[in-house]
């Protein structure tokens, strides 16, 4: 006979299967359909969460959920005048419920931000809040109301439900960067904000929106008792769920289709959108998490970004020239012939070199110099 004491007993019996991270909790996405938004919805699903997302407009075909586990029926039954889901056909939002797990754990609510009725009954019964609709506009009644009264509301409604934990909202760099007397030896952070008066002189009007939605914000939750966590991602890049292009993919688009002629003599900090949707559930599940979160890769100036683009994808029209040009042409008539800057950059770096003004760290001539002797 065999006696099996306890520790080999526990040893014996098998593993129990962990639970993901959101199992039994239920999240709401406002703008559910929107490019961050999409990948956020797909990897909230993907870590067992329930998630209630807004949408403007549900579509004509749309019918409410049958096929919900027991655990849902009550929340079913108080939603289903406002909550939908889309048939696979419905080209808005079909991406959404082709998702992993949106038959089981996904309900489209028909929600406006300055409707705050609609807003109240998408937020009731959640856990969690991630409010990343916004209009992306430069006309001030379309972005600079609706940003600021649809976070307002959102804010509100967190803290009537009584259920919701924590609110993570998506800002935006806008709120951040558009300050002219900030030097380029900043280092730009969460403690960076956006002169307002600036925005307005230069009617920037979505940095503007931005900025004010994300006080206000911060204000609305402080004197409810909202625990609220903000995300200010730079421009967003990355691929796409949604069948529609965005503002920021069709900042990639110009450079490929033959739109654009010429590139912006500009800097722009940029970022996949996988990792906001990742910074936003973070910043979510981390009970330390507070305050601002900027979220940025790193900084390219646009030259660098057609040169990747070019080398990447050849057989695209990508641009070439910077919006300055000059005009060399009456001194190549004469016969002048010029000497490459690449070449006269190699030859500078020597010269201070051989001049003792700096060292040398490397005795190899870069393939890119066309003939410099060494």
């Amino acid at each position: 006979m065999t006696v099996v004491v306890a520790d080999d007993a526990a040893a014996a019996a098998p593993p129990q299967q962990q639970l993901p991270p959101g199992h039994g909790q239920t999240v709401c996405v406002t703008g559910a359909a929107g490019y961050i938004a999409s990948w956020l919805v797909k990897l909230l699903l993907e870590r067992g969460y329930t998630v209630k997302g807004t949408v403007r407009n549900p579509g004509t075909h749309a019918r409410a959920r049958a096929r919900w586990t027991s655990m849902h029926l009550i929340m079913i039954k108080m939603y289903v005048p406002v909550c939908l889901t889309l048939r696979r056909h419905d080209p808005k939002n079909a991406h959404l419920k082709a998702l992993d797990g949106a038959d089981e754990r996904l309900v489209l609510c028909k929600a406006d931000l300055l409707d705050y009725d609609s807003i109240r009954t998408a937020v009731d019964g959640c856990h969690g809040v991630f409010h990343t609709a916004s209009p992306v506009t430069d006309d001030p009644e379309q972005m600079v109301e609706p940003a600021v009264r649809g976070t307002e509301y959102v804010i509100k409604a967190a803290a009537e439900a009584g259920t919701v934990r924590r609110v993570v909202f998506t800002s935006s760099i806008g709120a951040v960067t558009m300050d002219p007397n900030r030097g380029p030896d900043v280092v730009v952070d969460e403690s960076c904000w956006s002169d307002l008066e600036f925005c307005k002189k230069t009617k920037n009007w979505y940095c503007y929106g931005k900025a004010v939605a994300e006080q206000e914000a911060c204000k609305e939750a402080e004197e409810r008792g909202v625990d609220l966590v903000v995300v200010n991602p730079v421009l967003v890049v990355g691929p796409l769920l949604q069948p529609t292009v965005n503002a920021s993919a069709l900042h990639i688009l110009k450079y490929l289709d033959g739109s654009a002629k010429k590139y912006a003599n500009a800097v722009q900090a940029y970022v996949d959108v996988r990792d906001v949707a990742a910074a936003h559930v973070r910043v979510f599940e981390a009970p330390e998490a507070s305050g601002r979160y900027l979220c940025a890769e790193r900084v390219l100036h646009r030259e660098d970004v057609v040169h990747i683009l070019g080398k990447l994808f050849p057989e695209y029209p990508v641009p070439t020239r910077s919006p300055y040009q000059m005009s060399n042409k009456k001194l190549q008539d004469l016969g002048l012939q010029f000497i490459p800057v690449s070449d006269s950059l190699y030859e500078t770096v020597k010269s201070l070199q051989g001049k003792g003004h700096l060292p040398v760290l490397s005795k190899e001539i870069p393939e890119e110099l066309n003939g410099v002797p060494a």
